[in-house]
């Protein structure tokens, strides 16, 4: 008999939590599948169990959330003393679901009859060195905008999803100055940037395919420069970014890099997955099929 553990947040992704639970035990009732289920209590919860649950006898670590919810078990997991890894199943139920788009299984119930079905695979992650502090990722590591717009996104929840666009326009206007050197693979880059964004996955924010050329298991970090333009330049990529087109943009660098290091003239914030943390000068190196995957 297979047994995993269930995390399920009340109150996140619009409190949709226990009604997905709801929808799902069926499917795992049916293959015999044994549930130990936690309800989360805190910001951080997921991070706390991945990191000191007793795994023993148990299967994997399953998940009801979005990104934020796969950032806090990826840092649990790759931070636990025991070393101890388990494959990780994360079924679609937050605000923020890029990574799950990426594996097309948008639908809570697809996502659970993946699990259910057994199948596993390999995915790569990125460690992030900021500020004397350690952090992994699996989604992007984003400086400049993409910062900014994060956390004015913050403040704007009441909006759901349509907040990450809204919040980048408005940053794209701000029209801010970032002095900083990039380290790609031990060559450097020194100039004013509008944004940098390193991504393991194709889509960010709702729905923008900031990487398409990413892949999840290529070992590689797929990296977009852009220099400062106008804010009528890059008003006009914005709507590209939707269908992935703007990598053909003159004023967009696109590469697929192991490593690279942002050294701004000025510390600033990051957004590393969706989350606000640490400060600059930040290092950031691909880990090639690190997590395992119940999908």
């Amino acid at each position: 008999m297979k047994k995993f553990y269930l995390t399920v947040n009340p109150y996140g992704g619009g409190k949709r939590g226990p009604k997905i639970l709801k929808n799902i035990l069926p499917l795992f009732e049916e293959k015999n599948i044994q549930l130990t289920i936690i309800e989360t209590e805190y910001a951080g919860h997921n991070k706390e169990l991945a990191n000191q649950l007793d795994m023993n006898g148990y299967d994997g670590f399953c998940c009801i959330g979005g990104d934020g919810t796969m950032y806090e078990v990826i840092n649990g997991l790759m931070t636990r003393e025991d070393r101890q890894k388990f494959p990780i199943g994360l079924i679609t139920g937050g605000t923020g679901n890029s990574f799950m788009h990426d594996l097309d299984c948008l639908d809570p119930m697809d996502a659970a009859k993946r699990i259910v079905k057994g199948e596993r695979r390999s995915i790569d992650i990125f460690s992030c060195k900021a500020n004397g502090e350690q952090y992994y990722g699996f989604n992007i590591l984003g400086w400049g905008i993409p910062t900014d717009a994060n956390i004015l996104a913050d403040k704007l929840r009441w909006m759901g999803s349509q907040r990450y666009n809204l919040s980048s326009i408005v940053e794209v206007l701000r029209h801010k100055k970032r002095f900083a050197r990039v380290a790609i693979d031990g060559n450097s880059i020194g100039a004013d940037f509008a944004f940098i964004i390193g991504c393991n996955t194709i889509h960010t924010g709702k729905g923008m395919k900031m990487a398409p050329l990413a892949r999840l298991n290529d070992g590689l970090i797929d990296l977009i420069i852009v220099r400062k333009v106008s804010r009528l330049k890059l008003l006009k990529l914005f709507p590209k970014v939707f269908s992935g087109k703007h990598i053909g943009d003159p004023s967009v660098d696109y590469r697929q890099v192991k490593q690279f290091s942002i050294i701004p003239e000025e510390d600033s914030q990051l957004n590393l997955d969706g989350e606000v943390l640490g400060s600059t000068p930040v290092e950031v190196q691909v880990l090639p099929n690190e997590i395992e995957l119940l999908l």
